[in-house]
């Protein structure tokens, strides 16, 4: 961990209330850091994540996304790799629908167990979502679903059969929900970012997307959720 980053982690930890005892013996962390990011992980918790193929930041523009994960404000370094993977750079496997669909169905399998799915958008290259965390940690929660797509995943493309193929970028960001102010603004980024990347006319259109599932679009409601489905944390 980088001493800046190492600082910020203090800062937030000084600011929070310490973890539950309990929630920590279940693999919780509160707020800890990646390699590069700073994370927080409790239950009950709204987080917004965002993850990326691993081909979204190609290496040979390297000059022109490098800069943002110097930048000290988080928020900002995400802004910046967001708007930058909207281009559509790399393959954008997730193009295919059967792919996306393998991705959708996997976010959906795990709703009312391991979590409930509050919002999520798959795009060409990356994936939104919304989550509400339970027994789950959430870096466990993504570290299964990259597991599982990315084995599906090569079964389908094309001469990359070779476990050696990496299908995701292996971090994430997050970012947890504060207020119901806030829940809207991030519903309406998730379900609008087809729009904004000029794949669509409006949010509904796109397939792979929690808005065509709403009465309305950009209406803040939970969607195939199963409340009465035993929550079973991921192992």
């Amino acid at each position: 961990m980088n001493p800046q980053l190492k600082q910020i982690i203090r800062e937030k930890r000084a600011r929070s209330e310490p973890l539950p005892a309990a929630d920590a013996a279940r693999g919780f962390k509160g707020w800890y850091s990646s390699k590069y990011l700073p994370h927080f992980d409790a239950p009950g918790t709204q987080q917004f994540i965002t993850y990326r193929l691993a081909d979204s930041l190609p290496a040979g523009r390297r000059h022109e996304w490098e800069a943002y994960f110097k930048l000290e404000d988080d928020l900002e370094k995400q802004r910046r790799i967001e708007a930058y993977i909207d281009r559509g750079y790399g393959a954008c496997h997730l193009r295919d629908p059967r792919l996306a669909g393998i991705v959708q169905d996997n976010l959906w399998h795990h709703d009312g167990r391991a979590y409930r799915l509050l919002a999520w958008v798959i795009m060409p290259n990356h994936l939104h979502a919304l989550l509400e965390t339970w027994q789950t940690p959430l870096g466990t929660i993504v570290k299964h679903l990259k597991s599982y797509t990315s084995k599906e995943a090569r079964k389908v493309i094309k001469g990359v059969e070779s476990s050696s193929f990496t299908f995701w970028q292996e971090d994430y960001f997050d970012r947890f929900v504060r207020d119901e102010a806030h829940f809207r603004r991030v519903v309406r980024y998730i379900e609008n970012n087809p729009v904004k990347a000029r794949l669509v006319n409006s949010p509904e259109e796109w397939p792979w997307s929690s808005a065509r599932y709403r009465g309305q679009p950009g209406e803040v409601v939970p969607v195939l959720t199963h409340p009465t489905a035993q929550r079973v944390p991921l192992v």
